[in-house]
């Protein structure tokens, strides 16, 4: 018989804030700064050097208090003066905090959220894709690729705070998707539905490849090496009740996977194994983070979590991105995924900077000799190794 239910877990709730910054947009979608001395300049990260806050006639430079004019222009864009320079722009929303108060936290206890960070229209976008909220008689299609659906897909996939933080938690700028953007979306649970146990993400899978110990990475101390971040997008509000993330936090310190006992992934995506032996550890040792839709939750990869369960009416939905090094291996073909996108009306409804972006994180490289050559899924060889591993099977 499977054991009672478990305890709840402890709830660490994310507010949604009441005041964020303001970020300057250019027409070819970077950002309006001012540097270390004082001058006005266009960058394609959101640094510090990117936050602004409103004020009587213009804006004020969140870092510098450097103060300029803005007036109205034709569109709806503005036009921004400083010191004889004249730079068109758009207000969009930015992050609550700085970044390097978000990066300050996200290294010390390996996990931080940007509550909100997305707009109301790119989480409507998000909805409408994943088949919630307004728009809950719709259905995820999974046959099509996320970013072929709606803008909103590659917006989200392109917030430049989150990216920022990814940068410099792993210590590069040269950082991947290692699976295109998708999503996964959480329908009501029925007492019988397979669950996820307990694991560590891309590309450690500790707790799904070869059980306790075992996965893709072998365990050994890696210093400050981090070898992947998992970005999570709340596209719906994400609490205990309707399946948001559980968590071990901190478990990244320890560089091992999750105990068998906690009941493990790959124990759980056995078919049946739940009916049988009930459900993984929910107890008050791990924790449930909550957050607002429209957050962007980002943790090193080595931390051990699973999927809730939704004990609610409504969908629960969000979007996963692995995010590596270049130099790891990917888990799925981005490549293919990129070459669909550049072709689809979505692409056409982005900015320069999204579209040079997700190039960068989508499209994986060799570098040498000939310079940058783009790599990808070869079929041909593909089915020959099918093929060998058939007849080395037999």
């Amino acid at each position: 018989m499977p054991p009672p239910e478990p305890l709840r877990e402890t709830v660490v709730r994310v507010e949604p804030p009441r005041d964020r910054f303001t970020l300057l947009v250019t027409p070819a979608g970077d950002f309006l700064g001012v540097d270390d001395a004082g001058d006005l300049v266009v960058i394609s990260q959101a640094d510090d050097r990117a936050p602004w806050e409103e004020v009587s006639g213009g804006y004020r430079h969140v870092a510098t208090g450097q103060d300029v004019t803005a007036a109205r222009a034709a569109g709806g864009d503005g036009v921004l003066t400083f010191r004889g320079r004249r730079e068109r722009f758009r207000r969009a929303r930015g992050p609550a905090r700085m970044p390097t108060e978000y990066l300050r936290e996200f290294r010390e206890q390996g996990w931080v959220c940007l509550a909100g960070v997305l707009d109301p229209d790119t989480v409507y976008g998000l909805q409408r894709v994943a088949g919630c909220g307004r728009w809950s008689g719709r259905k995820y299609d999974r046959n099509v690729s996320a970013l072929e659906q709606h803008a909103a897909v590659a917006r989200a996939s392109a917030e430049p705070v989150s990216l920022w933080l990814a940068r410099q938690y792993m210590g590069t700028d040269e950082i991947r998707f290692a699976h295109p953007p998708s999503f996964a979306v959480l329908d009501p649970d029925d007492g019988e539905r397979d669950v996820q146990g307990w694991h560590s993400d891309f590309p450690y899978l500790w707790g799904i490849d070869r059980g306790v110990g075992g996965g893709r990475i072998p365990v050994r101390k890696t210093g400050d090496l981090v070898l992947g971040i998992q970005r999570n997008i709340c596209v719906t509000d994400f609490t205990r009740s309707n399946g948001a993330t559980r968590f071990k936090l901190g478990s990244h310190r320890r560089n091992v996977g999750p105990p068998a006992e906690w009941g493990l992934g790959v124990a759980y995506r056995r078919p049946g194994h739940r009916k049988q032996h009930g459900l993984p550890y929910g107890g008050p040792e791990a924790e449930v983070i909550e957050a607002p839709a429209g957050s962007i939750l980002l943790f090193d990869a080595r931390t051990w979590h699973r999927a809730g369960l939704n004990e609610t009416e409504s969908r629960r939905a969000a979007i996963l991105q692995a995010v590596t090094p270049p130099y790891i291996m990917p888990f799925a073909d981005s490549g293919a995924a990129f070459k669909t996108f550049v072709k689809s009306a979505p692409w056409q409804e982005i900015t320069d900077r999204e579209r040079r972006e997700l190039q960068s994180l989508l499209v994986y490289e060799i570098v040498g000799p000939r310079g940058r050559q783009a790599i990808t899924v070869d079929d041909e060889l593909t089915e020959r190794r099918w093929a060998d591993a058939g007849a080395s099977e037999s």
